[in-house]
């Protein structure tokens, strides 16, 4: 069987949530990202979960949309800089 047959792209919300939050706080929690610059990220991920992930964490205040971008709030940023955030 092909590598490719055996990937099989993930879906649930709570793994895509955590998936979105860990590769936004990887990388620098200043940074903007647009949901196409996630999909490409985050590639195994069904692009519909990954759209409602980012919905839900945004209607919970973890996330904040200007545009097409989103970033996480002051609120989790000062979390990961205290180090309660494990990443």
């Amino acid at each position: 069987m092909s590598e490719k047959c055996n990937r099989r792209r993930v879906d649930d919300p709570g793994i895509v949530r955590r998936a979105v939050i860990l590769q936004i706080l990887a990388e620098d929690a200043e940074k903007r990202w647009s949901e196409a610059e996630l999909r490409r990220e985050l590639y195994n991920i069904e692009p519909h979960a990954l759209h409602n992930a980012v919905l839900m964490l945004q209607h919970a205040g973890v996330l904040e949309r200007v545009g097409e971008t989103v970033y996480v709030s002051r609120a989790v940023r000062q979390l990961d800089e205290l180090d309660l955030i494990a990443v």
